[in-house]
């Protein structure tokens, strides 16, 4: 029994990794479109939604799992100029800022490779870890394409845990009126026979009660009846990368020896409104959590600019 605990809660923890930055798969083919245009036609598809929906924010979730494959995509609006969301996210390092807001993310790292950018995730268990208890799980950084009026960047891995595989991260944003910017952040994997059966496991036991967004169906009181299992999992944290995003943008006006501080609390704060599906400790935990962690990424990152590591 110990060892299923164990096992479960590793599980746990790699589930995290593997839906790291959310959900997706591109259109079929793009229609054989530019992606720009397949971007601004879905944002005037789900204008209206994205404007009436339970959230309380322009945010926009789907997700589905299917044929060995699972997937959600994320589309929002963020009160920043397109400016200044390609000037974030065009940047690795601020990638690895961005992830370590995740609980289960204890430290990122980013490295130049020929051609290429390297991110490297220390992900492990909502609490405190060290980065040599970790799970390291890495991804392959480019941008697509970034022109005027349109960016798009993917990450991706062709091997994952517990037999997943062909991983693919995406963001994509285009400028909107008022100064405001329309994303979308889509994630996708493929998963085998050992992943599932764990799934099961895991979600019978130790993620029973855990819920995601969509809502399946209504109680007998009339009370929504939100989704759980994988969909439910990946849709938590589809939402806390999305809102970890927001929180570092929210946060660059202020002096760059505050943000930490501030993108952490923000982020919390953020969360904390949908207390069942994505509350998991106080606030002072996770801020002390947080600020321990930060120092080992930033220790992690010097190594490699030394070339220790």
């Amino acid at each position: 029994m110990h060892k299923l605990r164990s096992h479960l809660k590793s599980f746990r923890c790699v589930i995290a990794a593997a839906m790291l930055f959310f959900a997706g798969s591109a259109p079929d083919a793009e229609d054989l479109r530019q992606g720009d245009v397949v971007l601004l036609d879905t944002y005037h598809k789900i204008e209206a939604k994205l404007e009436r929906n339970s959230f309380g924010f322009p945010l926009q979730l789907e997700s589905s799992d299917r044929d060995g494959r699972v997937h959600v995509d994320v589309y929002g609006i963020f009160d920043h100029p397109f400016s200044s969301v390609v000037k974030v996210l065009k940047a690795p390092a601020n990638w690895c800022d961005i992830a370590s807001l995740h609980p289960n993310v204890k430290a990122c790292t980013y490295r130049e490779l020929p051609g290429a950018w390297r991110l490297t995730f220390y992900t492990g268990r909502k609490f405190y870890q060290s980065p040599e208890d970790t799970y390291l799980f890495t991804y392959d950084y480019r941008k697509v394409e970034q022109r005027q009026g349109y960016l798009d960047i993917i990450l991706t891995a062709d091997e994952g845990p517990f037999g997943t595989k062909d991983h693919r991260m995406r963001f994509e944003a285009l400028p909107l009126d008022g100064g405001r910017t329309f994303v979308h952040v889509s994630y996708a994997h493929s998963y085998g026979f050992s992943l599932r059966l764990a799934e099961k496991i895991y979600f019978a036991t130790f993620g029973r009660g855990k819920v995601g967004f969509t809502v399946n169906g209504t109680d007998s009181n009339g009370a929504p009846v939100y989704i759980g299992g994988p969909r439910g999992a990946i849709e938590r944290n589809a939402v806390r990368y999305y809102f970890a995003i927001q929180s570092f943008m929210d946060t660059l006006r202020y002096p760059e020896e505050s943000r930490f501080s501030m993108r952490t609390g923000r982020w919390y704060d953020l969360t904390s409104r949908y207390r069942k599906q994505l509350f998991e400790m106080e606030k002072k935990d996770y801020l002390t959590f947080k600020t321990e962690e930060h120092k080992n990424q930033e220790m992690l990152q010097q190594r490699i600019a030394r070339g220790v590591q």
